[in-house]
């Protein structure tokens, strides 16, 4: 069988928060339904269209910014290109007028309270994020399809569930680490340059450049916005923007950035930055899920404090090789935190920040793997309660101490020359197995956890609309 194709651009991909699974994918599913009717020319057919969510997006779709992000998608706004700063209006237009303008084009009636439909002892048998679009034409069905959001803002429809994947054609194709270091042995080339070759079988050289270069570049600025906006993040927690205060702190007390007595405190600052930015709903890229957006780009901005004179061609490096050790979770297990628990999330940014940067610190593939494994080793069944829903408690602090264990991870590896007692896809499949054998209360649900004994949300499910 010819091995799943996954681009860089799966893996990073920019959009807006809160959450991958319960914010992009929803707004891309949604994208999908516009598409279907309009290629069908139903659009202009439709006088309401509902959806229902089930599982973990009914349990906590308010406090990740699922339904908005839904009616954003049916506006036909895009992850990738909206402005956040029209969010606010274009919802409350919607509230007041009672209607919204289907896919840009079709004005429709519309109200959250009565066509979002929250399903939350229910879920589908596919997946814990499902959701389900009906258009109708006054009281007839024109059109159904059902999605599910898996992680990292990729969605699949229902015919498309049990399908192993998109094939794309590319000349090094791997599923586990060990065929991919295989490719590395064989070709006497890196992580990097085995993902980079598979990339120009997709797009041409300079798309793939700019693309990467681009990524690269919204990543490190979403740490600097996110370092210098103060202010409480929305939804009901009141909860404050610490990164900005860290970092003035850092500015005083070591303004020649000296790693060696901060660096703990720094790879904190940034990685926390970039999570207070996606929990204000505001533009970050998945690294591979938003809600551990904050570890690669912290551990690449450490790099460049560390190397001043970095070139890009390295940070590329460092990205192609944080993307491929993530396409190797995402085969063989899962990137969601309703499948896997935290693990699938801040446990994999973890891994592929620690190899990243074993990989450009020098490290052979033996030490690359090492770091890797070390990452997640030691989030192996972390669970995934976000308090009262919201990407905030454990979420952002939970993406500073990762980084920290990336950066330690790989330093530990570099400075040992063993074999691995545990192989990278040893590790890979114990973390799905523990997240299959986890409490579904512990995989973002908010039913338990943090989210349950914190007590700043004694009623996990009072930040969702009832069931209907």
């Amino acid at each position: 069988m010819t091995a799943m194709g996954i681009s860089i651009f799966d893996l990073f991909s920019i959009g807006i928060g809160p959450s991958s699974s319960h914010t992009l994918g929803p707004m891309r599913a949604a994208n999908a339904f516009n598409a279907l009717l309009r290629a069908d020319n139903q659009l202009d057919a439709v006088t309401i269209v509902t959806v229902e969510l089930y599982g973990s997006l009914a349990l906590t779709g308010k406090g990740h910014g699922t339904d908005k992000a839904i009616i954003l998608g049916l506006l036909g706004y895009e992850a990738d290109s909206i402005d956040p700063s029209i969010i606010a209006d274009a919802l409350d237009k919607i509230n007041k007028n009672h209607s919204i303008q289907l896919a840009g084009e079709h004005t429709i009636a519309f109200e959250p309270d009565r066509h979002l439909i929250y399903y939350s002892h229910q879920t589908l048998p596919q997946h814990t994020n499902g959701l389900r679009f009906t258009a109708w034409s006054h009281e007839d069905c024109l059109r159904s399809e059902t999605y599910f959001s898996v992680g990292g803002g990729f969605i699949v429809h229902e015919t498309d569930f049990n399908c192993p994947g998109e094939h794309r054609p590319h000349p090094y194709p791997f599923d586990t680490a060990a065929e991919l270091f295989d490719h590395c042995q064989n070709q006497n080339s890196s992580i990097a340059d085995i993902m980079m070759a598979n990339e120009y079988a997709w797009r041409p050289e300079n798309e793939v450049r700019e693309g990467v270069l681009r990524i690269k570049n919204m990543m490190l600025e979403s740490i600097q916005t996110g370092l210098h906006t103060e202010g409480t993040l929305p939804g009901g927690l009141n909860v404050e923007r610490r990164a900005p205060t860290l970092y003035a702190r850092l500015l005083k007390n070591d303004p020649g950035k000296n790693k060696a007595v901060h660096v703990f405190t720094w790879l904190n600052a940034y990685a926390m930055a970039v999570n207070e930015e996606n929990a204000a709903g505001n533009r970050i890229v998945t690294a591979p899920t938003n809600g551990a957006a904050g570890i690669v780009p912290a551990v690449m901005q450490y790099l460049c404090d560390t190397c001043p004179d970095i070139s890009d061609d390295i940070l590329l490096q460092y990205l192609l090789t944080a993307a491929a050790i993530a396409s190797l979770y995402k085969k063989k297990a899962s990137i969601s935190g309703a499948e896997m628990g935290c693990q699938g999330e801040v446990g994999v940014a973890c891994s592929m920040a620690a190899g990243a940067l074993a990989a450009v610190s020098g490290g052979n593939l033996r030490q690359v793997e090492n770091a890797a494994e070390i990452g997640m080793e030691h989030h192996l069944g972390l669970t995934c309660d976000p308090i009262a829903g919201l990407v905030q408690i454990p979420c952002i602090e939970r993406n500073g101490i990762a980084a920290v264990q990336a950066v330690n991870a790989a330093n530990l590896a570099l400075a040992e020359e063993r074999c691995c007692k545990i192989r990278l896809d040893n590790i890979i499949a114990t973390m799905r197995a523990t997240g299959e054998a986890m409490s579904t209360s512990f995989k973002e649900t908010s039913l338990d956890g943090l989210a349950k004994y914190s007590g700043l949300s004694p009623d996990p499910l009072s930040v969702n609309v009832p069931e209907c």
